[in-house]
């Protein structure tokens, strides 16, 4: 009887070495940017009470999600995003938190959605949140991380854009031309750009919007300038609501990022907990997905049974990044890179481990993590030893008996440019320290 080869579950990823190298180049450059921005990291359990999910978004964001009841019969899901972990967190620690607090996290997820280019059913996501503060300054250190991220990433500012929109100023629109029931028209305006102007008009016609307020409401979300909004609204918390999104511009502008950021009013966010600034990051010709999106939820605690605390927050996923990365070239090489690679001449393995380990120390306090260091598992000939060093990417093969190295000294090989050597260990450490240009 034939047995079958499992498969891989529709919609995730195996990550092979090279695969994983790429992924941890894009978890590092997130860790290092957050931590310079002063984010602490903190975690939480890849799976939760469904009723934290549904308590958020309605008994409708169960067909998204993967759930279960587990063997105590409790219904239990997978998590498909931090932000009603972090809501957890805080509210089970509200008194003892020094607020205003700024934490970070990179969560596995997982959706039961529709794989497709950009979108799988599990993924990492960078999550980045400020919690304890209404002020406007809380979005720009936000969107001044993300654009640091993206710079660091080896994106130019004119290849990604920070659309900024206001829930807060959407809102008191919606109430000056007089809409009947706002909480219908959100979810129609977050699919403004995905379902053309005729099933537009009449998804709004149908939320209760007369012919004039439709005509009004897509002007209103086509302005592309702070003044032409002015135009168009005239009640003071309108006013208020665009007098934030000037401040906040002209924050940013202030730090360097204000060729990063405009303002698209087409940006809506079809979560219903938003409530204030949100915003979404594309690529300057929105030719994929958003690569990031996020926003003010100042009642979200609330809503979930704890005191009102504001907070505010996105998330990056790596699916659509790593695309908007390769579409530039600017991934890095996933192929394997050691420091060194200890070789015998004679099979003395003995003599092999004991030269790994003592170049493998011998980086001392000065470097961030000690040297990497391979050798061969089982004695073989010298060629296979040198495939090996080179499959595995060594810049210098040290040889352990070679015949002209004095006692205290080895042979080695500079395999970046083909050069033999003798030296000590510092003399070979100073060696692989040193920009070489090859031929």
């Amino acid at each position: 009887m034939s047995i079958s080869i499992p498969q891989l579950p529709k919609g995730t990823r195996d990550f092979y070495p090279e695969a994983e190298r790429i992924q941890n180049y894009i978890f590092d450059t997130w860790r290092s940017v957050a931590e310079s921005f002063a984010y602490e990291e903190y975690e939480g359990p890849m799976f939760e009470h469904l009723e934290l999910y549904t308590g958020k978004s309605g008994e409708e964001i169960v067909s998204q999600l993967y759930n279960f009841k587990d063997k105590g019969d409790r219904e239990i899901a997978l998590r498909p995003e931090m932000t009603p972990t972090l809501a957890r967190l805080v509210i089970q620690k509200a008194r003892e938190l020094k607020k205003p607090f700024k934490w970070f996290s990179m969560p596995r997820l997982f959706r039961y959605e529709k794989a497709q280019k950009g979108r799988l059913r599990e993924f990492f996501q960078l999550n980045m949140d400020i919690i304890g503060t209404e002020s406007i300054y809380a979005e720009a250190d936000l969107m001044a991380a993300i654009a640091t991220m993206l710079r660091k990433f080896g994106l130019k500012d004119g290849e990604f854009a920070i659309g900024v929109s206001s829930r807060k100023l959407l809102a008191t629109y919606l109430e000056e031309i007089g809409a009947p029931n706002p909480a219908l028209v959100y979810p129609v305006l977050d699919r403004r750009l995905k379902i053309g102007p005729e099933a537009f008009a009449k998804a709004l016609a149908d939320a209760g919007l007369s012919e004039d307020q439709v005509k009004k409401l897509d002007d209103f979300m086509s302005c592309k300038s702070i003044e032409e909004v002015k135009t168009k609204v005239h009640s003071e918390n309108a006013t208020a609501a665009l007098a934030e999104i000037e401040d906040l511009f002209a924050t940013l502008t202030a730090a360097g990022y204000g060729e990063c950021v405009n303002l698209d009013l087409s940006i809506v966010r079809g979560l219903a907990y938003y409530t204030g600034i949100v915003f979404e990051v594309f690529d300057k010709g929105k030719s994929m997905r958003a690569i990031a999106g996020g926003g003010r939820y100042d009642s979200l605690t609330e809503k979930l049974g704890g005191e009102r605390i504001p907070g505010v927050g996105f998330g990056m996923g790596d699916v659509v990044l790593a695309d908007l990365l390769a579409e530039h070239n600017l991934l890095p090489n996933p192929k394997q890179s050691v420091d060194f690679y200890i070789a015998s001449f004679t099979n003395d393995m003995k003599k092999v481990f004991k030269t790994a380990q003592v170049f493998r120390n011998a980086a001392g306090n000065t470097n961030a993590k000690p040297f990497s260091v391979a050798h061969p598992l089982a004695p073989m000939k010298m060629g296979k030893q040198l495939d090996q060093a080179n499959y595995q990417g060594a810049k210098i093969v040290v040889y352990v008996d070679g015949s002209k190295a004095a006692e205290g000294e080895f042979e080695y090989k500079d395999m970046r440019t083909g050069e033999m050597f003798v030296g000590n260990v510092d003399a070979i450490v100073e060696r692989l320290n040193t920009e070489v240009k090859k031929d």
